[in-house]
């Protein structure tokens, strides 16, 4: 590992970061597909499609955070580790103001029939909230050299699953309007695929996964060798540009779901997979030596945290809302997540 490192280090910053952005077409179009195959699924097996959001599409679309975190943490990096999940958190998030502006007349956060969505923001506030009180206490040891703060994620995500699969079906909520689609012809997913088999698709998902896991790890070495060629700090390249390229995924999946109209999928799949990246601190922590992970938290992974609590407050009141009033393609709650998040960019540089 180390000695692919030293080669993308050798090599010319402009080539590396070519390659960088070549690898991310491949992660693009695996995780373009993904979306179709989930979509087929939900139909063939009628598991409800905000739970196979929440649950499938976001472990598989959430595969290069996977690989970027656990090499980071192995190789003792805290920092890139930590600044690539909890920035990527408040990045996923700001993917549904590209969501909301490809919907015509209405809102994203109008559509979801169910308070899943609601449900799952609020365990994401919770735990980010927790996480950040933990980087001005301390975390302490649970388990040898795993933190109380870890063990601690990893029951709340699971939790969170439980009680969304509980809530999926549960018709204690629904809103007076349920628009699940807008007006308009919708893009159909694919014939073909609903034409597969179970298996078949299942195969096709492996497949999919197997490439993003692949080239989410190229990316990650790659990421060290820019940041250390272009002097940025790995706080600054963890937090935006590792954080954008392995959220590529989810990207491809949201634009893929909005254009079939499957909004619940697309915010679905996008809280979840910041669920999910919460849930690595767990392993994280397994694998790296030097201490308890979360009391490597430094300004920048705070200030992430911070930023993503008030733009995932920011879409829970927009679900509760429900507002349809829009401002140059978005709603008002977009609109103020755009904000926040490009502010959240200032800061990161200034403390990279």
């Amino acid at each position: 590992m180390s000695e692919i490192i030293t080669y993308f280090q050798q090599l010319p910053l402009y080539i590396s970061v070519s390659v960088f952005f070549g690898l991310t077409i491949v992660i693009w179009i695996a995780g373009t597909f993904l979306v179709y195959l989930v979509d087929a699924i939900a139909d063939k097996t009628k598991i409800a499609k905000a739970f196979l959001g929440f649950v499938l599409l976001a472990v598989i679309t959430e595969l290069p955070e996977v690989v970027t975190t656990m090499t980071a943490a192995a190789s003792n990096n805290a920092q890139l580790a930590l600044n690539n999940m909890f920035g990527g958190i408040s990045l996923q998030m700001t993917l549904l103001v590209l969501a909301d502006i490809l919907i015509a007349q209405k809102t994203l956060t109008s559509f979801p029939r169910k308070p899943t969505p609601v449900i799952e923001g609020l365990f994401l506030i919770i735990m980010l909230t927790i996480l950040l009180v933990f980087y001005f206490i301390g975390d302490f040891s649970f388990i040898s050299h795993v933190g109380f703060a870890s063990v601690f994620m990893a029951f709340l995500y699971l939790s969170s699953v439980f009680i969304t699969k509980r809530f999926t079906t549960s018709e204690t909520w629904r809103p007076f309007e349920m628009p699940e689609s807008s007006k308009g012809k919708a893009k159909k997913s694919p014939s073909n695929y609903m034409k597969l088999s179970l298996k078949k698709l299942f195969m096709y998902i492996s497949l999919s996964a197997l490439v993003i896991l692949i080239f989410g790890l190229l990316i990650t070495l790659i990421a060290e060798a820019i940041a250390v060629k272009s002097g940025l700090g790995t706080s600054f390249i963890g937090v935006t540009m590792l954080a954008l390229v392995t959220s590529l995924p989810e990207l491809s999946t949201v634009i893929a779901a909005v254009r079939i109209k499957s909004y619940t999928l697309a915010i679905s799949n996008i809280l979840g997979s910041n669920l999910i990246m919460v849930f690595l601190i767990l392993p994280a922590d397994l694998m790296f030596s030097q201490g308890l992970i979360i009391n490597s938290i430094d300004t920048t992974a705070a200030l992430a945290l911070l930023s993503g609590i008030i733009i995932t407050a920011i879409y829970c009141i927009g679900l509760l809302f429900r507002g349809t009033k829009r401002l140059l393609r978005m709603g008002i709650d977009s609109i103020l997540v755009l904000v926040f998040y490009i502010l959240s960019l200032t800061l990161f540089y200034h403390f990279r």
